[in-house]
C-alpha cells in the first residue's frame, strides 16, 4: 500500500486565524483535521497548506473582485497579518510548505501545481474551510488538471450545514472520492 501513498499529498487549506476563528468557536472541530494530518505525516504522504494572504498595499486586489476588495478597503489580511498564520491547532513542520494564495482556489496566483509536479503527485486529498470556497473552487480546478481527488468530508467546514451536504454528497462525488477521515486513514493501512 506504500506506493499509493507516494504520489499523494494533503491539502490543509485555509486552517488559518482569520477564517478558523470565523467557524470554529469550538476548537473541537479541528479534531479530524488534527488527525487527518496526523495519518498523513504517518504514512509519508506530504502535508502542503495553503493560505490566502495579500502583499501590503493590496496590489492583487481588483475592485470587481467582490470578496477580496472589501479586505483592500477594510484592512488585514496581509501575508504578515496574523489572521493569515495557519492556527495553531494544526502547526506546519519546517519541511512541509505553506502556499500562498491570492483567490479562493488553492492554485490560483500560487506555487502549488509547480510543487506537486516537482513532487510528481497526482492524487490529492483535500480538507478545509469552506466546503463551499477553497474546497469547490480547488476541487474543480484540480480535476481540470487531470488530478485524482479524494475530499475528507468531515475535514471540511461550512457556514452553512445544507451546502456543506449538497456539496459532499451530490456535487463532488461527480469528480472526486468523498470519505470522512476514518474511512481514508483506513485505506491507508
Amino acid at each position: 500500500m506504500q506506493n499509493q501513498n507516494k504520489n499523494s499529498a494533503l491539502l490543509v487549506m485555509d486552517l488559518q486565524n482569520g477564517i478558523v476563528s470565523r467557524f470554529a468557536e469550538n476548537t473541537d472541530v479541528l479534531h479530524p483535521f488534527q488527525k487527518a494530518i496526523e495519518a498523513a505525516r504517518q504514512n509519508q504522504i506530504p502535508v502542503i497548506f495553503v493560505r490566502v494572504g495579500f502583499s501590503e498595499g493590496y496590489p492583487e486586489v481588483s475592485p470587481q473582485n467582490k470578496v477580496f476588495s472589501a479586505i483592500s478597503k477594510n484592512g488585514g489580511m496581509t501575508v504578515s497579518d496574523p489572521a493569515t498564520q495557519i492556527h495553531e491547532a494544526v502547526q506546519p513542520k519546517p519541511n512541509e510548505p505553506v502556499i500562498t494564495k491570492y483567490r479562493i482556489s488553492a492554485f490560483a496566483g500560487s506555487n502549488l501545481e509547480v510543487i506537486l509536479r516537482a513532487q510528481q503527485i497526482n492524487k490529492l486529498i483535500l480538507s478545509g474551510i469552506s466546503t463551499s470556497g477553497v474546497v469547490l473552487s480547488t476541487l474543480r480546478e484540480a480535476a481540470d488538471k487531470d488530478f485524482a481527488i479524494t475530499v475528507l468530508s468531515d475535514a471540511c467546514l461550512d457556514a452553512d450545514s445544507e451546502v456543506h451536504r449538497v456539496l459532499t454528497e451530490k456535487v463532488f462525488p461527480r469528480q472526486a472520492d468523498v470519505q470522512t477521515v476514518d474511512t481514508w486513514i483506513s485505506t491507508l493501512n
